[in-house]
């Protein structure tokens, strides 16, 4: 049987990745150096066919935007954190020839949480209300055993978060994006707003915050969270969820557990310094 050692990130957009500096690093700590890992510009209508061109060299896939959802048909088997947001983010081809879609973001966020010594937070806040909104949401539904709190930009983007939480069984209240400031003071933020939405929060900080994550990574830090650290505050950022949901997906593709968590940080951070030079 061929040995099965491709890899890649799909998107579009899709040249801003560092994907390919974690899973390289990965794959170069665990000394496997038959493996390769690419990215390839990748839109909804290419998507089937581009997986159906792929051998039994192929190992997996990570899927970002706008391809979480777009994959679900195509796959043999979607396991229950994935569907439970529908949202696939990593593809395992197996030895047989079957397509696995798993989203390793949620328990990425958790993992990333938890490295932070936060495991588990009476009540939380989310700022925000897309896909990202809907991966913090199911994260917390392992973590916070009382209220969420969303702060969103319209009625519809409310009467979607209260959904999600009903599905996925968090008691989520939502609040209109005007109050925003409101929410720097719960034990636990979640920002998953675009670049600069959050700028005009950061003289909100309160003088003593609990833990904010912020899923930017670039640029980095933010306004809210360099006013948050300078408070004392814990903040986390996207660089810490790229890499624990990176560490996931390298252990399900390559079957090698624990993936190494620390040079795929390094490699991260190496990549996003030479970007700012």
């Amino acid at each position: 049987m061929t040995a099965r050692h491709r890899a890649a990130v799909l998107g579009s957009p899709i040249a801003h990745s560092l994907s390919p500096a974690l899973h390289r690093a990965a794959y170069a700590d665990l000394g496997l150096a038959e493996w390769t890992y690419e990215r390839h510009e990748v839109g909804e209508a290419a998507l089937p066919a581009f997986l159906d061109g792929l051998d039994d060299t192929w190992a997996g896939l990570s899927l970002t935007m706008p391809l979480k959802r777009a994959v679900i048909p195509l796959l043999d088997e979607v396991s229950a954190t994935a569907r439970s947001v529908e949202a696939v983010n990593t593809v395992v081809l197996t030895e047989d020839g079957r397509r696995v879609g798993d989203n390793t973001d949620i328990p990425g966020i958790a993992a990333a949480l938890r490295e932070r010594g936060v495991e588990k937070t009476e009540a939380a806040a989310v700022l925000g209300a897309g896909a990202t909104a809907s991966s913090a949401l199911a994260a917390l539904a392992r973590i916070c055993t009382g209220e969420v709190t969303a702060y969103v930009r319209s009625p519809e983007r409310a009467a979607e978060m209260r959904q999600w939480g009903e599905r996925l069984g968090v008691s989520v209240r939502t609040a209109d994006w005007s109050r925003a400031a409101e929410a720097l003071t719960a034990p636990l933020v979640v920002a998953t707003t675009p670049a600069g939405a959050t700028d005009a929060l950061a003289g909100a900080v309160p003088d003593r915050p609990g833990t904010l994550f912020d899923v930017l990574y670039d640029p980095w830090p933010t306004p809210l969270a360099a006013a948050w650290a300078a408070r004392g505050g814990t903040v986390l950022g996207g660089l810490d969820l790229l890499v624990h949901q990176a560490v996931l997906q390298v252990e399900q593709m390559t079957g090698r557990a624990p993936g190494p968590l620390a040079a795929m940080r390094a490699a991260g951070e190496a990549a996003l310094a030479a970007r700012t030079h």
